[in-house]
């Protein structure tokens, strides 16, 4: 259903089911697919490639220019996965030829009012951005991560799968997945275990999880003597070695442990 009052420009690939609000407008390079929902003044750019069964609500701007000087005109996409929610004026820009030339949404997301994702982003699947959230540049942001309404998070850091950022944080250096960060500055305060267990994590696993992340954030050695012990003391598994090849991979270095100025 596509409403008159709504601007589509003829060479936009629209599935046939397709629900288009009153005052959309739709630029030429544009691909949606079935089932989706766009919202009453939503704009969607060049370049802009949703999945089916999205929910894109007022307001929003999908596939904008990046906010970038560098940028300088290239062809370049946003790609939003299947059954994503973006909520009211959220802004997704596109990425850069200088990068991945595209910046990635993946399914079964949530990005709540007023969030903005910058260029050359990559948001993997399940993941929920409250309202407000910031994001630079750059970032990747992995599986069932949660990231706290009106945080910031530097251009180039990595979120890790199944971690929980508080609301209000300032995310200067990178998250390892399977935790919890909060205070400012951003620091280890757990690992994110209410979250694991609704994903049907074994009480083993977290376990096992929390003994790795006690030598990494709490008996105060650097990360090259922690990761050495925990290879050489926990079986290795599909947990463990994220923990690892995350923190051996690391280009900002990870945020801070409890307790450490």
């Amino acid at each position: 259903m596509i409403q008159p009052l709504a601007y589509i420009h003829p060479q936009a690939k629209i599935a046939d089911n397709v629900v288009i609000e009153p005052f959309v407008t739709i630029h030429k390079d544009v691909e949606i697919g079935e089932g989706t929902w766009i919202g009453s003044n939503s704009v969607i750019m060049d370049g802009a490639r949703i999945g089916k069964n999205c929910r894109i609500f007022p307001g929003a701007v999908v596939s904008a220019p990046p906010q970038d000087l560098k940028y300088k005109g290239e062809q370049s996409t946003v790609t939003i996965g299947d059954n994503t929610t973006i909520r009211e004026c959220v802004t997704l820009n596109r990425g850069t030829a200088l990068d991945k030339n595209t910046t990635t949404i993946g399914s079964n997301c949530l990005l709540m009012a007023y969030v903005h994702v910058a260029h050359d982003c990559v948001i993997g699947d399940n993941v929920i951005v409250a309202n407000a959230v910031q994001l630079a540049g750059h970032i990747t942001v992995y599986d069932y991560a949660f990231i706290g309404g009106s945080s910031a998070v530097h251009q180039f850091v990595e979120i890790g799968a199944h971690s929980m950022i508080s609301g209000g944080s300032l995310v200067r250096k990178d998250v390892p997945p399977y935790t919890k960060a909060g205070r400012e500055p951003l620091s280890y305060v757990g690992i994110n275990s209410v979250g694991l267990r609704r994903r049907g994590f074994s009480a083993t696993t977290i376990a096992e999880i929390q003994e790795i992340y006690r030598i990494i954030f709490l008996k105060k050695y650097n990360v090259t003597k922690a990761l050495d012990i925990i290879e050489a003391e926990f079986t290795p598994s599909v947990e463990r070695d994220e923990i690892i090849n995350f923190l051996q991979n690391s280009q900002r270095g990870i945020m801070k442990g409890f307790g450490n100025t």
